[in-house]
């Protein structure tokens, strides 16, 4: 396969190879000969590998910032925050593994000691998106190798050379042979081995809707624990006390920045009313100060989107859209720009519910706008879709709010925020067709990575 900048797609990043089934096998026996040591590691031993891993990664950010940036079209300054966050999430989970945790609980038998203890699951397969390349492989490798598992990556294929390049890091900071490995190539080929080699124990997946069903499928059959995090229609709800100004400004990022490649992106607004027309105005303001470019500019906000496959697909489902757009950023028509998968940043006004703006991921710079009566009504327009990932509400008033957090739909809740992302330390994941039910991220990464063992020693 080759690789291509989504920005420029003469400029050919990588020739990425085609793994076979044998790969699978060879790197799930690594993990699984890794194992037993790994795990056999003081809490404070493995500890000291991930804080010597999130050293490496913060003295490459720049070279990985310049890979990621390049291979998948992130914005370099997005790019360099991405790998910033993972030397953050890698410091993170180097305490976790020394925190204590267990309980105690009282036994029956008189004198004895009854206690649980929570033990890695064994080799975890990660298979992860191209959006966050270098920071999702990190957010579920960290946490699975601070509670005592080895892990297998399998990356999307366009964003191969990212995984590469993070592979490098880990065996730069001395992390032992095995524990943590990488296989490239087609999901439909090594994801479908990966997840069917009798040493995973369970399996970790960021990507669609589709895909993640059928992985889950595979991995209920051979009862092995599994997570999923796919799609969302995040939406943001503004009411007529809110700061407009923020409001827009928060919108018009989650929606367009990094093209709207996000899962957690702004992809729906529902507005009061009766301040449509004011917020509208400032949306379209904050949207235009968005700056368009490739991906290597440190001023660009708003990139090209990941392929042509993607571009053809976006451009696709507009076309069937009733209606005009209220507002498109027409893509410049300068060289600089003729040669990349660009798609306009476009909001549509007065969409109804049920139109595929309202229920379809687009994963691009598209907004549908919706009014509402009141704050029910918007709750109501908020929760009219599969998913259930990211929400945010702009108020002034405790009460709306407050009620809002009670009834929307969904795993993450913001409040005068925008829907896009989440604190390393903090849980991850969302409700209906966003995610399995697991978490990711913070503590609750424990929850999935490790087993409960209930012991009883009596006198």
């Amino acid at each position: 396969m080759q690789d291509v900048n989504p920005s420029d797609a003469t400029d050919l990043v990588a020739e990425v190879p085609e793994g076979v089934s044998d790969d699978v096998v060879a790197a799930v026996s690594a993990a699984a000969s890794a194992l037993e040591p790994w795990r056999a590691l003081s809490g404070p031993a493995r500890a000291e590998h991930l804080y010597r891993w999130a050293a490496v990664i913060g003295e490459r950010q720049e070279a990985l910032a310049q890979v990621l940036s390049r291979e998948v079209g992130k914005p370099i300054g997005e790019a360099r925050g991405e790998v910033g966050r993972c030397v953050m999430i890698l410091r993170y989970y180097a305490g976790e593994a020394v925190r204590a945790y267990g309980d105690m609980i009282p036994a029956q038998t008189a004198g004895a000691l009854q206690f649980t203890l929570r033990e890695p699951l064994g080799v975890v397969a990660l298979i992860t998106p191209w959006n966050f390349p270098i920071a999702i492989p990190v957010w579920k490798a960290a946490p699975a190798l601070a509670f005592g598992n080895t892990v297998v990556l399998k990356p999307a294929e366009a964003s191969s050379q990212v995984a590469t390049a993070l592979a490098e890091t880990a065996a730069a900071a001395g992390l032992p042979a095995g524990v943590f490995n990488v296989v490239l190539g087609s999901g439909a080929v090594i994801g479908q081995d990966l997840i069917g080699a009798a040493d995973v124990r369970a399996v970790s997946f960021t990507g669609s809707s589709r895909i993640g069903a059928a992985v889950a499928a595979q991995a209920a059959g051979r009862n092995i624990r599994y997570q999923t995090e796919m799609g969302g229609k995040n939406v943001a709800i503004v009411m007529p006390d809110a700061d407009i100004r923020q409001a827009a400004l928060l919108t018009a990022a989650g929606a367009m920045r990094y093209a709207g490649q996000k899962c957690t992106a702004t992809s729906r607004v529902v507005v009061a009313r009766e301040i449509e027309e004011q917020f509208l105005g400032e949306l379209r303001a904050q949207i235009q100060s968005l700056p368009l470019g490739p991906v290597g500019e440190a001023t660009a906000a708003v990139g090209p989107v990941i392929s042509e496959t993607s571009r053809s697909s976006i451009r696709a489902v507009l076309d069937g859209v009733a209606g005009d757009p209220y507002y498109v950023n027409a893509v410049p028509t300068t060289a600089a720009f003729d040669k990349g998968f660009w798609v306009a940043p476009t909001v549509y006004r007065n969409v109804a519910a049920d139109s595929v703006l309202a229920q379809q991921e687009l994963f691009g710079p598209v907004l549908a706008e919706f009014t509402a009566d009141d704050l029910d009504h918007a709750i109501a327009l908020a929760n009219d879709t599969p998913y259930g990932l990211s929400a945010s509400l702009f108020t002034r008033d405790l009460r709306a709010a407050l009620r809002y957090i009670d009834r929307i739909h969904a795993g993450l809740v913001r409040v005068n925020g925008d829907t896009t992302g989440v604190d390393p330390h903090a849980p991850f994941g969302g409700t209906k067709g966003s995610s399995s039910g697991s978490r990711e991220q913070g503590s609750a990464a424990r929850e999935f990575y490790t087993e409960i063992k209930t012991v009883q020693v009596n006198p």
